[in-house]
């Protein structure tokens, strides 16, 4: 008989930004973001987004890193990064 042994190792993840808020006005996605505003143009970031509904585009999840944003309802997703490229 052999015993079969699992080894999990942690792993530390290293937040990237700190995602405070994600909000929709009018035609465009505000975000808080290390502690700055930030407003692009929904239609410049995500055409998903931009024929989303009001549920759809509010129904998201921050990875836990805080380095992307998915939305699984129209299943899109965004780095941060990029967002922040386009200011």
């Amino acid at each position: 008989m052999s015993l079969g042994i699992t080894t999990l190792i942690a792993k530390t993840m290293i937040a990237t930004h700190n995602i405070e808020d994600i909000s929709f006005e009018q035609n465009q996605i505000c975000l808080r973001v290390d502690g700055q505003t930030i407003k692009l143009p929904i239609s410049k970031v995500s055409r998903k987004l931009e024929s989303a509904t009001d549920i759809q585009r509010n129904l998201y999840t921050i990875s836990p890193s805080g380095y992307g944003i998915h939305w699984p309802l129209i299943d899109e997703d965004l780095s941060v990064d990029s967002l922040l490229k386009n200011i």
